[in-house]
């Protein structure tokens, strides 16, 4: 029996990925920030959302297609921009692609990935979106979206909630850093984990080299993690509203802001014109004292999900999350970890595990609750303290 088919779940999933990646890859992937609270926020508010049966209803023909910004999508989810990728498995953003191309779900690729735009848009093909952190240098950082555009991603997501580096205190406890870096501690971390070491980096050292980010303009790819000039330029701290004036003008395709937890901010986006918004706390990953996203979901949602798509991310890592978010007024989720751990575990067929379970355990939720399709579902199956 292989890795992959002792693994039932995400949680399976997660510990084949732990125990194939050296700890300072793994800990990138799977914790946040400082204390790890948001990150436990997250799985709690989603643990504590309950779901009501509704029974003797006809759910023979339970489906879980759905229409993102129009497009038919296999199910209500998209792959989240997700950096690290391509360490957990060679050019694993390109497995990771191929993946969503073949299950019927928009990728996204991250301004920080191992593996060029290009080279994605050529051999996964599927629904291709492309994600955007702004650079002080803000010229770059539009040359960068419209290379994304001439290479076919179709959809633009900003991530705005970073203005400062986070504070992930276990990357430097593991020495670790994106690009990767040889160092005392990631040599030995490297040396106790033969197999990665032998079909991750050993295969970079062998062909192109050490994992960079291929997509930075050429002046940065070998400096990110060198001298404090380079960090400070790549540090988008300097930015308002109008920002997303000049990329509505410059981006032909649907665009996202994602990092939004705060209604006014929800209706500033809106009264801007964008297509879209993510709920999002970056996965925990940047300000640890953040409320969870589904605690924050219902209010953006009654405020301004009648004017644009209102998608949320953060702790998915079940079925029957994507159907509490769905009830609570999101119209799709994001997953980064829950596909990483699928990476991490067996590249493409890994990625391709995570979301056939995440799919699987939606569709029978949904029988649960007594929904065929996913536009019935709604707040109706949430609990609130009393049955009627």
């Amino acid at each position: 029996m292989s890795r992959l088919d002792r693994c039932y779940n995400i949680a399976d999933l997660r510990e084949a990925a732990r125990r194939r990646l050296p700890q300072g890859v793994f800990q990138y992937v799977d914790k946040g920030t400082e204390d790890q609270l948001a990150v436990d926020n997250n799985r709690r508010a989603l643990d504590s959302a309950k779901l009501l049966h509704r029974v003797l209803t006809d759910v023979s023909d339970v489906r879980t297609e759905t229409e993102i910004f129009g497009r038919p999508a296999a199910m209500p989810l998209i792959i989240a921009p997700t950096g690290v990728a391509g360490m957990c498995w060679y050019q694993g953003e390109l497995e990771l692609a191929k993946a969503a191309a073949k299950a019927g779900v928009p990728f996204t690729l991250a301004t920080g990935s191992n593996t060029s735009m290009e080279k994605v848009a050529e051999q996964a093909g599927g629904q291709l979106w492309f994600q955007l952190y702004m650079w002080r240098e803000k010229a770059l950082s539009y040359e960068l979206i419209k290379r994304a555009a001439r290479a076919g991603f179709d959809t633009l997501i900003w991530t705005v909630d970073i203005p400062h580096k986070p504070n992930r205190e276990h990357d430097q406890r593991n020495g670790f850093s994106m690009p990767y870096k040889l160092n005392a501690r990631s040599v030995i971390d490297a040396l106790r984990h033969p197999e990665w070491l032998a079909t991750v980096l050993g295969r970079y050292m062998a062909g192109p080299g050490m994992p960079r980010h291929v997509n930075f303009p050429d002046k940065y790819q070998h400096k990110f993690t060198g001298k404090a000039t380079a960090a400070k330029a790549l540090q988008a701290d300097r930015l308002g509203w109008e920002d997303v004036d000049r990329l509505r003008e410059i981006w032909p395709g649907k665009l996202i802001v994602k990092g939004v937890m705060r209604v006014d901010d929800a209706r500033q986006a809106v009264a801007r014109g964008v297509d879209g918004i993510v709920v999002s706390n970056h996965g925990g990953r940047s300000m640890d004292s953040a409320p969870s996203t589904l605690e924050v979901l219902p209010g953006i949602a009654a405020a301004v999900g009648d004017r644009t798509t209102v998608l949320v991310d953060s702790g998915i890592r079940r079925g029957s999350d994507i159907v509490k978010c769905l009830a609570l007024g999101a119209k799709g989720v994001l997953t980064g970890r829950a596909t990483l751990y699928g990476v991490g575990a067996g590249g493409e067929a890994g990625a391709a595990k995570a979301l056939a379970i995440l799919k699987a355990e939606m569709r029978r939720t949904m029988a649960y609750v007594g929904c065929q399709r996913v536009e019935q579902l709604s707040d109706d199956v949430i609990w609130r303290g009393r049955t009627e």
